[in-house]
């Protein structure tokens, strides 16, 4: 870590991405507005002491529900991001090593989903499931682990027939025991930079399908629904959707500069 963030990027992208987190943690003690209180008297009211980046068209304090929604946006995308290495990492890794019929209906399942466009598939199935927050979660992770699987796949089938694993074998190593002790360390690099990649994936994800009413429901502060929220009034207040956008634009941003320093430090290669 001290490595990445010697690289300018890479620490420009962690500042960015901590200043964010610190507003969405402190900004709702520093401005003490509910952001699910609806006041008409004080909608569409420009910036002040009392709202530093005004209010939305009910009345609701823009600068306390951007604050609220990055706890619900950073939060859904770690949680997605955590549960499809979950998924994607054992998959990969028993997909690789066992090989013969198990690798065949893994590879089979995954080959199915990434057979159409993800973006499409997590609409689908997110439409089908009903709009909410948990249902757009279980989407994104099922339209996404097939690229972990698949890449750990390709490190494991690489790495199965080289010395150390032969040399595990034969000294009586459990399949089990080679995968998670010899195995899983080659593939972490790899994953790390990937998962790191996808956040910014996962944020714009969560946010379109918001925005399109698959995801946060109102009154949820989500940047997406909150650019949903600010759609019919773009053309006379369009603060109310370039705010939340230039959030989820700085968060995207920095999180892939992040990536590019990891992959720089762990080099890895561009192989997805």
């Amino acid at each position: 870590m001290s490595t990445v963030i010697r690289q300018p990027l890479a620490l420009t992208g962690a500042v960015v991405l901590a200043v964010i987190l610190v507003l969405s943690l402190l900004g709702p003690l520093i401005v003490q507005n509910d952001p699910f209180a609806v006041n008409m008297a004080e909608r569409l009211q420009p910036p002040s002491m009392e709202y530093p980046l005004g209010t939305d068209s009910m009345g609701r304090c823009i600068f306390s529900r951007l604050a609220v929604g990055a706890q619900h946006t950073l939060g859904i995308t770690a949680l997605v991001v955590g549960m499809i290495m979950l998924i994607g990492i054992p998959a990969g890794l028993v997909s690789g090593y066992a090989g013969g019929r198990l690798d065949a209906l893994l590879m089979r399942v995954n080959d199915g989903i990434t057979s159409l466009p993800e973006y499409i598939l997590a609409i689908a199935v997110a439409g089908f499931l009903g709009p909410s927050l948990t249902n757009l979660t279980i989407a994104i992770v099922l339209v996404k682990w097939t690229g972990y699987a698949r890449i750990v796949r390709g490190i494991v089938l690489s790495e199965r027939e080289k010395e150390y694993v032969l040399a595990a074998r034969v000294g009586g190593c459990s399949a089990w025991k080679i995968l998670f002790r010899h195995l899983t360390p080659q593939v972490i690099a790899p994953v790390l930079v990937l998962a790191a990649l996808d956040v910014g994936k996962v944020i714009l994800t969560i946010s379109s399908l918001s925005y399109l009413g698959l995801g946060a429901q109102p009154p949820n502060p989500e940047w997406g629904a909150m650019l949903n929220d600010g759609r019919a009034y773009f053309q006379s207040e369009p603060q109310l959707m370039l705010i939340p956008g230039t959030a989820i634009l700085l968060v995207v941003m920095a999180c892939n500069l992040i990536a590019d320093g990891l992959r720089d430090t762990l080099d890895v290669r561009n192989t997805y």
